[in-house]
């Protein structure tokens, strides 16, 4: 891709999505009617998707950001359900919808109506990450959701590729395409194993330089994705078993990596993001025009068939696999909480398709082995397209009235703020038993007033979570915890103006000013990190 047209795109993108922020319609919504728009547009140039770019290039940040987001102890104490949508779903619903195109479209044979089935069978990790974080899901279906669109995306390609292997001609059986499964996903977990211990001492030893950390940061997931595709496993799995090990330890790396790294990363994700949404609705007029034989009546209704079996399969696959591991084992009932219909139709209705499979479908090669044509390649991009925007249009613009009648319960503000509470309390407890210890040796003495300064930073740290709980201004409508970050930015930006105005006046230089600012950068950032979350 031009320089040009790429700048366009990740440009009118990211404006698209900063517009979103402003109105109820979701970001990936608004991107895909903005995408829609604009391939009709004249001058706009073609933005076929190129799978040799979104999966090697695209994918793996995306789903490390997702993994290093995901809580590892969350995801194990669900492995279940997740295990049973990511895998078992996927496989349910390649079969089911593959069998249903095979029977409607005259002439489609049988393994290319299952590449189709593979092709739209895994909901995106992106659209259901984006989805449960702005409507505020309860945690553990959040987890869910978050867990099966980290892992489906292995088991669609595996499968994918057994059916083509199957329609091109170069031989695939049962027996093979449990070969092919087993290969992929143990060797990609297997190979994220391998890594992920490896790169996570070594991020450990950079500690010392946050740049060389995060420059690190930025290439794990290509490595971790390249590696395992090297050897022919998944580099889904690679990528994910990595982000999720490097997740759960990063408190062990140095806090400005920490700090950095969080930004960077955000940059990306949003980036990006928006970039894979907008792409969807620019493929329309490529896939429009490669259509040929097939009149648009036709086109439309086996797109229509094709969609109600994506939406039905996954309901007929969810209910089940809630209820009846339940009935079936009193462990799983003695463990795992109480569900009662709600949860499951939310689950069903939160299946929307993306840009994975839009790439894979563009990745099916236009000729066989032998040298005739793929059967109804055009097709099947179409009713991939199709599907994609019907799943993010139909079911992202239902799914948030859907919670609201349904008055599923989000998340308990009131607990979630007594937890940390309590957590911060303890943590604050065993940092004033090692000051005490730290103070007793006489190479830690330290003037009164800077010990005070000390235990008050700690007492301010410990207060600040149980202020939150405490009483409003009336005035002002405040907790005194918010009252206190607001005044403390009001001082923080008094002394900035002075430290820039000495700039000015040249009684200081550019760089003393830098790392003057930095330290308040860093006092406003610890002071207002509670308010942000």
């Amino acid at each position: 891709m031009a320089v040009m047209p790429l700048f366009l795109l990740v440009a009118g993108s990211a404006a698209v999505a900063g517009l979103a922020r402003r109105t109820p319609v979701p970001a990936p919504l608004m991107l895909v009617a903005a995408g829609l728009l604009a391939s009709y547009i004249p001058g706009i140039p073609d933005y076929t998707l190129d799978p040799h770019v979104v999966l090697p290039l695209v994918l793996p940040p995306l789903l490390h950001t997702a993994a290093l987001d995901s809580s590892y102890l969350d995801l194990r104490a669900n492995l279940r359900p997740v295990a049973l949508l990511s895998v078992g779903y996927v496989l349910f619903a390649t079969v089911l919808v593959g069998y249903a195109a095979y029977l409607v479209i005259p002439g489609l044979p049988l393994p290319a109506a299952l590449v189709l089935g593979a092709v739209v069978a895994p909901p995106d990790a992106v659209a259901a990450t984006a989805i449960a974080r702005r409507l505020g899901l309860p945690h553990r279906i959040t987890t869910i959701l978050q867990g099966e669109s980290l892992v489906n995306d292995a088991t669609a390609i595996t499968a994918y590729k057994v059916a083509l292997a199957a329609v091109i001609g170069v031989g695939a059986t049962w027996t093979d395409g449990i070969k092919e499964f087993a290969i992929a996903s143990l060797g990609g977990i297997g190979i994220g194993v391998v890594l992920m211990v490896p790169l996570h001492w070594l991020r450990v030893r950079l500690r010392e330089s946050a740049l060389l950390e995060n420059t690190l940061s930025l290439l794990i997931p290509f490595v971790a994705y390249a590696a395992a595709e090297q050897f022919h496993a998944s580099g889904v799995l690679a990528v994910v078993v990595v982000g999720l090990y490097l997740g759960h330890r990063a408190w062990q790396v140095d806090f400005e990596t920490r700090l950095q790294e969080e930004a960077v990363w955000k940059v990306i994700s949003f980036l990006l993001e928006s970039a894979v949404f907008a792409l969807i609705g620019l493929q329309l007029r490529v896939v429009v025009r490669g259509l040929g034989e097939f009149s648009t009546a036709q086109a439309l209704w086996y797109a229509a068939v094709v969609f109600a079996v994506v939406v039905v399969s996954r309901f007929v696959w969810v209910f089940p696999a809630t209820y009846l591991p339940r009935l079936l084992s009193a462990r799983i009932r003695a463990r795992e909480p109480d569900t009662n219909w709600t949860a499951p139709v939310i689950v069903g209705w939160a299946g929307m398709r993306g840009v994975v499979s839009l790439a894979v479908a563009f990745s099916i090669p236009d000729r066989m082995a032998g040298g005739g044509p793929f059967p109804d390649r055009n097709l099947v991009l179409f009713l991939t397209f199709t599907t994609v925007i019907a799943t993010l249009v139909v079911q992202g613009l239902t799914l948030p009235p859907l919670i609201r009648a349904l008055r599923l319960p989000g998340r308990d503000a009131q607990a979630e703020t007594l937890a940390e509470a309590q957590a911060q309390s303890e943590a604050s407890r065993a940092a004033e038993e090692r000051l005490d210890e730290l103070l007793h040796d006489e190479r830690n003495a330290l003037p009164g007033p800077l010990t005070d300064r000390l235990r008050t930073v700690l007492e301010r740290r410990r207060n600040s979570v149980w202020e939150r709980l405490g009483a409003v201004n009336e005035a002002t409508g405040e907790s005194a915890d918010a009252t206190y970050r607001r005044l403390a930015r009001e001082m923080i930006d008094a002394e900035r103006r002075v430290l820039v105005r000495l700039r000015d006046d040249r009684k200081i230089d550019d760089e003393m000013m830098r790392t003057l600012l930095r330290r308040l950068d860093l006092e406003e950032a610890t002071a207002y990190r509670e308010g942000a979350s």
